[in-house]
């Protein structure tokens, strides 16, 4: 039986582990991630394909099936806005928080724009666009 403690416990080890495995990798060096988007480093690039190609297989045995959902209106601004972002302030809403803790202050900025953006994108929703939230959670 899975307790709450316990499946904290997990995620606080699954997270740290993650986040020495990233931070050593280079995720959390603008520089390298700005290596990486031009392409003059394919290490990282690799890296991350190879990642998502793990993750794939792992679903794939673990027989994990994503419902079919539709796109909607937002999805193509908010991949453009994340991408973005992303390449702007080196690293997606997780290589901050990697940042911070390699003693990085500098990515406590981007934190708080990856806060207020989604305020912001709950708010815009709420009020204008009315989109379905699907799985995201907006």
């Amino acid at each position: 039986m899975r307790t709450r403690g316990a499946i904290l416990l997990a995620n606080i080890i699954t997270g740290l582990t993650l986040g020495y495995t990233v931070s050593n990798i280079g995720f959390g060096d603008y520089t390298e991630l700005n290596r990486m988007f031009t392409f003059q480093d394919l290490r990282m690039l690799l890296s991350f394909a190879g990642a998502v190609v793990i993750t794939v297989c792992a679903f794939a045995l673990l027989r994990v099936r994503r419902t079919p959902g539709r796109i909607h209106a937002g999805v193509i601004p908010g991949a453009v806005l994340f991408g973005t972002g992303w390449a702007i302030s080196g690293g997606c809403p997780a290589i901050p928080i990697v940042q911070v803790a390699g003693g990085y202050l500098p990515a406590l900025v981007t934190i708080v724009g990856v806060t207020v953006g989604i305020r912001l994108c709950r708010w815009a929703n709420a009020r204008y666009f009315h989109l379905d939230r699907g799985s995201c959670g907006l």
